[in-house]
């Protein structure tokens, strides 16, 4: 199978997905798009209320820092791959639960078999923490960890793994911004090698 059936045949199992309870309160659920040759792929956390209504990605406020990072340092999403660690919101942003992480993951591990990513940029302490776990390291907070480089197996892939504050958060906070935007430059400079 090519890597477009392949990723057709997980967008179908997501929007017919039952596997945890979040089916009952979404609209649409968000697969997750982007080039399926991405050098690089963004994971974020889980659909918000924008994301819930058009069923794509980083459409809300946060997707506009999003492009705006990206095209700062020279990408556009059509460029990369973004996709999130569940495929469906979370009722009122909650936090995701163990069970529907637990429930929504193989769908991402599978997409992240399909694209093979040579860098995995996690955004936010979910994205981030699964992504360790998934390459045996140990996760000491997003604080701790954001900015820098990992070289790290995940999923039998050899990746370069940034982990990011979410652009979430960086919407309310100058301070978070500013090293989001840092984040971002370190991102470029590993592009070019």
């Amino acid at each position: 199978m090519s890597k477009r059936e392949l990723m057709d045949e997980i967008i179908k199992e997501v929007l017919e997905c039952r596997k945890c309870n979040l089916w009952k309160s979404r609209r649409n659920p968000v697969p997750g798009e982007g080039s399926l040759d991405a050098k690089i792929m963004f994971i974020g956390e889980a659909p918000g209320y924008w994301e819930d209504v058009k069923g794509k990605p980083f459409v809300g406020a946060a997707g506009k820092l999003l492009d705006k990072l990206l095209a700062g340092i020279g990408l556009s999403r059509e460029e990369v791959f973004i996709g999130n660690i569940l495929k469906c919101r979370p009722p009122g942003n909650r936090d995701p639960k163990p069970e529907e992480v637990e429930a929504c993951t193989p769908y991402l591990d599978r997409q992240i078999r399909i694209i093979r990513p040579k860098i995995i940029v996690t955004l936010g302490r979910h994205a981030s923490a699964y992504i360790f776990s998934k390459a045996g390291m140990p996760f000491s907070g997003i604080s701790k960890v954001h900015g820098k480089i990992y070289h790290a197996e995940v999923l039998d892939l050899d990746v370069t793994l940034i982990p990011m504050y979410h652009p979430a958060v960086a919407l309310y906070n100058a301070k978070l911004k500013s090293a989001l935007e840092q984040d971002f430059r370190i991102l470029a400079v590993q592009i070019k090698e």
